[in-house]
């Protein structure tokens, strides 16, 4: 009996997953560029590795909060692109501002604040193109295979990206109130691949941004006994996902996520440097 498309798949990336890595390491590479290292201690999620800090009665006390833009410097990842570099900082800035819109009022940099963020990029492994593209295209073949449920298809576990960022948010006198040095790697299952050098970088900016904008609103490390378990949206930042306007005005700097576009681009593998427009451009 002839084996069927479906079952090509499942042994060509079962026999790739068990003889390759499934994810990338994720090391946490530590910078210069934050006001203090002293207190930062070990917390780890599943799949991030993390040092943190935070002076929990002082940032349940904020209410305002501003985003320098992160910083992301061409000696960090040499191989990607200004445009990709970019793309991906900016992503951070954007996804901080949406998560932060949720406990705090965003503020323009020109304005005071209870809370100033500020972020760098320490390292970020560029993505392999071929095999990112390879394994999108098998995913999209399979929405034509003929099955009952959906399957389904890792990722081809070659050329995995990862990225280390450091931050921190300080008081107006310049007091460090919160830090963390972040580390985490993409997965065979549950990254999205995309036909570009900076495809997971740009997506774990969106973890990062998720979780050290938890350590801010909570006060506490985002990963408690090492199990960070999703918690449902808000509506303001489902709104910001599908492209529409964030809560407050501050957040436009950083222009608004691709939306449908965006969502589209992912599913076809396309890179976030087309599909996602980046900064609003400076006035």
């Amino acid at each position: 009996m002839q084996a069927s498309p479906l079952n090509h798949v499942r042994l060509s990336m079962l026999a790739l997953v068990m003889f390759l890595p499934a994810c990338a390491t994720a090391p946490l590479v530590q910078g210069f560029g934050l006001s203090s290292y002293d207190s930062m201690k070990q917390s780890d999620g599943m799949l991030t590795k993390s040092r943190l800090h935070v002076n929990k009665e002082q940032v349940l006390a904020a209410k305002t909060i501003k985003i320098v833009p992160t910083v992301f410097s061409s000696t960090v990842s040499p191989k990607l692109s200004n445009e990709q570099r970019e793309v991906v900082a900016n992503a951070i800035n954007r996804s901080l501002c949406v998560n932060l819109s949720d406990r705090f009022k965003v503020v323009t940099l020109h304005e005071a604040a209870d809370l100033t963020v500020r972020a760098a990029v320490t390292q970020a492994t560029e993505t392999d193109e071929i095999a990112a593209g390879v394994s999108a295209a098998a995913s999209l073949g399979m929405n034509f295979v003929n099955v009952n449920v959906p399957v389904p298809v890792p990722r081809v576990p070659i050329g995995l990206g990862n990225l280390s960022i450091e931050a921190e948010a300080v008081n107006p006198s310049g007091q460090q109130q919160a830090s963390m040095l972040w580390g985490r790697g993409a997965t065979a299952f549950f990254s999205s691949p995309k036909a570009s050098k900076a495809s997971d970088a740009y997506d774990l900016a969106y973890e990062f941004s998720n979780d050290f904008s938890e350590l801010l609103s909570k006060g506490e490390s985002p990963f408690g006994d090492g199990i960070n378990l999703p918690t449902l949206p808000s509506w303001q930042k489902i709104n910001s996902t599908m492209g529409l306007a964030p809560k407050y005005a501050a957040c436009e700097d950083y222009g608004r996520a691709p939306g449908v576009v965006g969502m589209v681009g992912e599913q076809l593998g396309l890179p976030p440097e087309w599909t996602d427009s980046g900064a609003k451009p400076a006035q």
